[in-house]
């Protein structure tokens, strides 16, 4: 499936309503800071949280606002309708905490008003990206090429590096109840006065669990091929990288990594973690902006050995035979070759988004 014309334009019109908005607060942070330092400072959290000023924006902020261009993008070159309804989906479930978090926010009304109306018109568009990447939707011309998922091989790459994110991510996230103090809980996931965030921000726990379900998704779509993959996986890579970015400049800060071998077991592998995000970010990106396999006669070849997503040769494909058909009859019997109703359709292309 690809998009009408007029569901491209309006795609690219709503992926650029929600970086508007990411762009006026972060415009509004400098102002208010002077400066971009101290910005950077609470984003990498290498500044004095206690004594800096609390911006209303974090880096989770920066990686919608690139995803949101690349997106834009996208959608007008491709025309996958997967790329609107991955990024509708993602944006409506970051953004969602900010319904019930902004009203108590410590903060004037008049910032919180604006950040709860903003908050609003994002989760719109992000509805209204789902609604049109599912409506605009229309089948892809006879022939024409078809918007299409990764390879074999750099889906099976993906599916390993993702995967092994999301356990990763899992890992310190369960860890941190036996190290948080034990009254951070359960604001770390829903929020609560007795965790500080910036306004127009979710949760830390809402937020990592939402990419760790990302991460599976993505990695799971990647080995099977699908079209959805490739924007889903793109989100995912993003996240690692700027997980990857944040920790490596955290540790370059404060000096750790020359004192590596003098700091506990789990500090080490807290080091490794985010050096690990920030190689495994990039590979995620560059494997799947690769061009996959053309998928207008045939589909994208599966990672087991088939044009379908998990290796099975879809009915009609010249060669093969589906297991319920009966035995082909022997030359000289049945109806002439190409009589009857013509020669077998094309194969589907695998279901996708």
């Amino acid at each position: 499936m690809t998009l009408t014309r007029g569901a491209r334009i309006t795609g690219a019109v709503l992926c650029a309503l929600p970086a508007l908005v990411i762009i006026a607060w972060i415009v509004r942070d400098l102002r208010a800071a002077g400066s971009p330092e101290p910005v950077w400072e609470y984003w990498t959290g290498t500044g004095n949280l206690r004594d800096a000023m609390r911006p209303t924006t974090s880096a989770t902020s920066f990686v919608l606002l690139v995803a949101y261009a690349v997106a834009g993008v996208a959608v007008l070159r491709s025309a996958a309708a997967s790329v609107l309804v991955v990024t509708g989906v993602l944006t409506f479930v970051l953004r969602l905490p900010g319904v019930w978090l902004i009203a108590d926010a410590p903060a004037p009304e008049e910032l919180r008003d604006r950040a709860l109306m903003s908050t609003y018109a994002v989760l719109a568009a992000g509805l209204a990206l789902v609604v049109v990447g599912t409506v605009g939707r229309r089948p892809a011309p006879e022939g024409a090429p078809r918007p299409t998922g990764p390879g074999r091989g750099a889906g099976v790459a993906v599916f390993l590096l993702l995967g092994f994110q999301a356990a990763l991510f899992t890992a310190w996230e369960i860890r941190q109840p036996f190290v948080f103090p034990s009254g951070l809980y359960p604001a770390w996931f829903i929020g609560g006065k007795s965790l500080a965030l910036p306004l127009t921000e979710g949760p830390p726990g809402w937020v990592t669990a939402a990419t760790v379900l990302v991460f599976l998704a993505a990695a799971v779509s990647a080995v099977a091929g699908a079209v959805h993959a490739r924007p889903l996986g793109l989100f995912a890579g993003g996240f690692v990288f700027c997980s990857g970015v944040l920790g490596v400049t955290r540790m370059i800060h404060f000096d750790m990594h020359e004192r590596f071998f003098d700091l506990a077991v789990e500090h080490q592998l807290n080091l490794l973690s985010f050096v690990s995000s920030l190689l495994v970010g990039p590979v995620v990106i560059a494997l799947l902006a690769r061009a996959g396999a053309d998928q207008s006669s045939g589909g994208l070849p599966g990672p087991w050995g088939g044009p379908g997503p998990w290796g099975a040769q879809p009915p009609g494909v010249p060669g093969q035979q589906a297991p319920w058909q009966p035995p082909a009859p022997a030359p000289g019997f049945g109806p002439a070759q190409g009589g009857g109703f013509g020669p077998p359709p094309p194969s589907s292309p695998p279901p996708r988004w």
